[in-house]
């Protein structure tokens, strides 16, 4: 089974911290949703006949997509590919679009579960990653999206935010959970350059994060989440069993997907490209009948530091028999790791501990093969 994600590059406004690739004017909206249409159509035999197991839409803000430039893009991936019956069709959104006329057109839809931006329960916190919604705006919408039948969906939550505290991070913890949201996504603040905040901590204006903090605000979401009985399935992701994200999980379980639009990623387990992370140059490339994408052949090495990095930030963990001619170092590295407590052993799986959590990129780096 495969899947596909579309990057829909336009927002209403930048946030502080995001880095991704986007525009905050939609001037070329309609234009670019032609040329996603195209790049569907000039890559429908990349996938070998495997049928769609997920479909994502991401960004960017893919809810500033109207009914009809949707429904575009559904009917150009129906006509090339064949879709699951059950494919779980993801479309990010940001509280403030879901109006009720817009619920009501993606209930109308191939969509059948939502990412929602939320960011935080607090008004204070949204101003200051200059969020375009408010608090209310997000109570209101997790209503409204059941109001519409959607039964799957997940929010996204950033912790270890300045200005802010322990108190307010528990009362966003204990928002989600008395809204019994299905699936919610936990991310630490990072400084990225070329953003907002990446400016103002090079200028002194803010700090970096300090790791004593967001550390407490870790652990607190785990402990919350588990004692609500969330299962803690990806180092950043809590799910009401049954109710994990297929498409994320199959990024780390390296199954095959083809990335759409500008700056989209490509996997075929052998090889991986890049789209170019700029509008114009994109719709150019695709209107010249180019793919405009860059190619890197994924060696052996590479391929067991991916398996790696991944699968140990997941609760599959790694499996030393999917390790192939790497077990032997597997085994031996994965040794300092267990007597420091950051790694458990299960038989032939290696999972990273609750300690080893705080190290999971620190952890996978010992694992690698240079």
């Amino acid at each position: 089974m495969s899947g596909i994600y579309i990057h829909i590059p336009f927002c209403k406004q930048a946030c502080h911290y995001c880095n991704f690739h986007f525009s905050t004017s939609t001037k070329y909206m309609d234009e670019m949703v032609g040329a996603i249409c195209l790049e569907i159509s000039m890559r429908r035999n990349e996938l070998d006949g495997q049928k769609l197991e997920t479909i994502y839409f991401g960004g960017g803000t893919p809810s500033l997509l109207s009914a009809q430039a949707l429904n575009q893009i559904f009917e150009i991936i129906y006509k090339h590919f064949s879709v699951m019956d059950d494919a779980e069709i993801t479309l990010e959104a940001n509280p403030d679009d879901l109006s009720v006329e817009t619920l009501s057109h993606l209930s109308d839809s191939a969509v059948n579960r939502l990412s929602i931006g939320v960011q935080s329960f607090h008004d204070s916190e949204l101003v200051w990653m200059n969020r375009a919604h408010s608090a209310i705006e997000s109570m209101r919408c997790m209503e409204e999206v059941r109001n519409f039948g959607f039964q799957n969906f997940s929010i996204d939550l950033i912790y270890g935010l300045p200005h802010s505290s322990h108190e307010l991070w528990a009362r966003n913890l204990e928002i989600a959970i008395d809204l019994n949201v299905p699936h919610v996504s936990m991310y630490a603040l990072t400084v990225e350059p070329n953003t907002a905040l990446g400016k103002w901590v090079e200028k002194g204006k803010e700090e970096e994060p300090n790791d004593g903090y967001v550390s407490t605000q870790f652990n607190m979401g785990i402990s919350a989440m588990e004692e609500a009985k969330y299962h803690h399935y990806e180092i950043s992701n809590y799910a009401i069993p049954g109710k994990e994200a297929i498409h994320n999980s199959n990024y780390w379980r390296s199954r095959h997907y083809i990335g759409i639009g500008p700056s989209a990623h490509s996997f075929t387990g052998k090889q991986r490209s890049m789209n170019v992370a700029h509008n114009v140059k994109y719709m150019n490339s695709i209107l010249e009948g180019k793919l405009p994408s860059e190619k890197e052949q994924i060696d052996d090495v590479t391929r067991y530091n991916e398996y790696v990095m991944t699968r140990l930030r997941t609760t599959w963990g790694i499996n030393t028999d999917e390790l192939d001619q790497y077990k032997d170092h597997f085994k031996k590295e994965v040794e300092q790791l267990i007597k420091r407590g950051w790694v458990s052993q299960d038989g032939k799986i290696y999972r990273l501990t609750q300690a080893g959590k705080h190290f999971a990129d620190a952890a996978a780096a010992e694992l690698f093969l240079v």
